[in-house]
Parts: C-alpha cells; structure tokens; sequence
C-alpha cells in the first residue's frame, strides 16, 4: 500500500466508482455518465491498480462488488460531497457553465415543468442538461447515493439530511371517455366503479395520494399500469375511470375528460426534495429557483 499514488483519485474516478458500484454493470454505467464502456473499463483498471483490489467481479450477466468496495462506498460519497462544498461560494454564471442534473419524477411534473425550463434555458444560451428516472414511491437512498440530485413528488422522503418544499398542490379528479358514460355522482358509485391504476416497481399504487377516505371500500383496479402516460389509451373508449390530480389534464391525461370527485378528498401537494449536499450549490439554487417560478405559473 506504500506505493500507492492517492493523486490519481480525482472526482471523475471516484463517480466512475460509485456509479459502477450501484449498476453493476460497465455498460449501464458509462450510459448513465455518457461516455464509452472502454472509457469506463480503463477507468476501472486504474481503480484497480491504485487500490491493489479487484473491486469488482464477474457475476453471470453483471458485475459483485468485492468486500473492499462496499467498505469503500461511505468514504468514497463522503468525499465527493465534501468536493462539491468547495464550489459552494464559487462565483457562479449560468452561461459559462455546463449544468447536468438527474432528476426523479413521474409523468405530470415532468411534462409541465421541465420542457418549458429547457426550452427557457436554451434562449437565454445555458447549457443545461436533463436527464429523468421515474421516482415512483420514492426512496432517500436515490439523493444520498446521488443517484439522481432532484425530485418532484407528491411523496416525500423523509430524513435529517433530506430537504423539501412544496411547489404545487392540486385536487383530485375523475377522469373519464364522456363518450361511454357519466362520473360516478356519489362514494358508493365511484367505489363499484372499475378503475385504471398506476403501480410503481416497488408495488406500491399511485392511490397512496389518496387521503382522508377508506380505500378499503374501492373496488380493485381492473388495469394496472406502471406510467400515467399509458391511461388514456385504457380509459378512451371504455367505461373505465383513473383518479388523479387535475394538473394530469395539462400534461398526460389532456386527452380524457374529467370531473370533480363526489366525496370530500384532501388536495395532493407535489414537493420539490432535495439532498443537504446540494442546499447551497449555486447551480442547484439556480435551478430550484427556476422550478419553483414555472410551478407557480401553473
């Protein structure tokens, strides 16, 4: 370990590290950084070399961390975090700069808000580059891994290092083919109702948003389906019904028609959270701010 060259652990390294440790794939994590896969086997090589560990091995279609990498995947996060605080005072143009940014969201936040921030952006000349993962329920450990560096979501995570801020609250609606039938008009009819459901990967269902009712009286959905984009395409036509906020009328539900809900049902709120590492980046307060004016023009 003496002859040991620690220079050679500059921040790309570290990410190519932890980016590979949470894939186990070469593959998917040079498509995650966008740059090659020899980009990232050589940077895997030098990673080796420098650590006198192999870190990963084969495993039939994917990559098993070796004890030596998972021992070193808290330090390693840790000092990258401690990296990006150097920057935190920085004086900071948006202009000059290249901002790439991972975001956690479902089909609606992102349809109404980030097309216009691109679109925005790229008048003014700044380089900004999106990219999304679904966030379904979502999980902290997707901000502390660094996974993503954003989310927009109706339910928060919750942690001591996890920021958030409402942005957008909306009710609930029904949403249906006017051309097959009329809205439920009461509890009772609503929950014989056949319905269209989203469910995440994790299992869970996009009624979690649904408080202050007794879903246990809702029948079961005849559709399950894993986006909202899909809806329409079950409901148009049919007798079926989805509940969702009415913003999914300006985004992927423009296509149904949709009625108030026949029974008392708190408002959704969509959140904004965030990770306590990136609170103070000036990069990252550009873009909550800009979040924040498309979401109340909404």
């Amino acid at each position: 370990m003496s002859n040991i060259d620690f220079t050679d652990l500059d921040g790309k390294v570290l990410r190519v590290f932890l980016t590979i440790l949470e894939e186990s794939s070469v593959s998917k994590a040079a498509d995650r950084l966008g740059v090659t896969q020899s980009a990232i086997s050589h940077t895997l090589a030098k990673l080796r070399q420098v650590l006198g560990d192999p870190l990963f091995v084969r495993s039939g279609q994917g990559l098993t961390p070796t004890e030596r990498a998972l021992a070193l995947k808290d330090p390693v996060q840790r000092v990258l975090d401690g990296m990006r605080a150097l920057t935190e005072d920085r004086p900071f143009d948006p202009q000059a700069e290249q901002m790439q940014i991972q975001i956690a969201t479902n089909d609606m936040p992102r349809e109404l808000i980030f097309p216009t921030l691109l679109r925005t952006a790229r008048s003014e000349s700044i380089g900004l580059h999106l990219g999304f993962i679904p966030s379904g329920v979502p999980d902290p450990d997707l901000l502390r891994s660094d996974r993503c560096q954003l989310m927009l979501t109706p339910l928060p995570p919750d942690g001591p290092d996890i920021f958030q801020k409402r942005i957008l609250s909306s009710p609930l609606m029904i949403f249906y083919d006017a051309a097959q039938r009329k809205p439920p008009d009461s509890w009772d009819v609503y929950c014989s109702t056949e319905h269209v459901e989203v469910r995440f990967a994790d299992g869970r269902s996009s009624r979690a948003v649904m408080r202050g009712v007794d879903q246990n009286q809702i029948r079961p959905p005849t559709v399950t389906l894993p986006h909202f984009n899909a809806i329409p395409s079950f409901v148009k036509g049919s007798d079926l019904i989805s509940t969702d906020t009415a913003l999914m009328k300006r985004g992927p539900l423009a296509a149904l028609d949709c009625a108030p809900l026949p029974f008392t049902c708190e408002e959704v709120s969509i959140y904004m959270v965030w990770h306590q590492r990136s609170a103070n980046d000036p990069a990252h307060r550009w873009l909550r701010d800009r979040i924040e004016r498309i979401a109340a023009t909404l």
